[in-house]
Order: C-alpha cells, then sequence, then structure tokens
C-alpha cells in the first residue's frame, strides 16, 4: 500500500549527484604517516647498550656474588637513566630489576651459605 502512494520520481540516489567517486581512494585521506624518521643521537645508542648490560649484570649477580655485582649494574643503570633518550624506559626497568636482584641475590646467597663477596 505505502509503494502505491509514493511515485518513482519522489526515489532518490543516497549520492548527491556532483560527488566524486574513485575506487581507490581512502574515504579519510592518505593512509600513511607523514612524520619525519627522528635519528637517535649515540649517546642514546650507549645509553641502551648501557641499561642491557645492566639486567644482564643484576641477573647474573643473583647467581654469583650479589654484593660485587649488583651495586655496579644499579650504577650503570643510573647512568643510562640519566643519558635519557629513546631508551629511558628500558633504563627505568634495569634500576628496578636491579634493585629486585639485589633483594633475591642477598637472600639466595644467605640461604644457600655462598659468600656475598
Amino acid at each position: 500500500m505505502a509503494a502505491q502512494t509514493c511515485p518513482t520520481a519522489c526515489i532518490r540516489s543516497a549520492r548527491p549527484p556532483l560527488t566524486r567517486v574513485c575506487a581507490n581512494a581512502s574515504r579519510y585521506g592518505a593512509a600513511v604517516s607523514s612524520t619525519p624518521y627522528r635519528r637517535s643521537r649515540p649517546a642514546e645508542t650507549v645509553g641502551g647498550f648501557l641499561a642491557a648490560a645492566s639486567i644482564f649484570l643484576s641477573l647474573a649477580g643473583v647467581a654469583y656474588r650479589p654484593l660485587r655485582l649488583v651495586p655496579f649494574a644499579i650504577l650503570i643503570a643510573l647512568i643510562a637513566v640519566g643519558i635519557g633518550g629513546r631508551n629511558e624506559r628500558l633504563a627505568t626497568y634495569a634500576v628496578s630489576i636491579g634493585a629486585v636482584c639485589f633483594a633475591a641475590g642477598m637472600a639466595v646467597a644467605v640461604i644457600t651459605s655462598h659468600p656475598l663477596w
């Protein structure tokens, strides 16, 4: 019944007549980023290596001698945090890993009667 009340002239297209239609065009513009690549300074690279070395020393300090290795590893991690840059989060994790490894290493050394030095 409703189809008979509206003549065919009132049925319109969903798209306005003057729109440009392209098959491969994105709806919201370009899909690539135009942000320039920021190169890291050599100091930032060194900071990343220092943080990674600090994590390795901290983990080794749990098994070997915690009072020799872990404070040195924490010092290296603090230097890496001071350098900052791209690897600042890794350096922050290195400091926290060093603190946890110091406590765990001291507990393991005391429980197993291994020397602290």
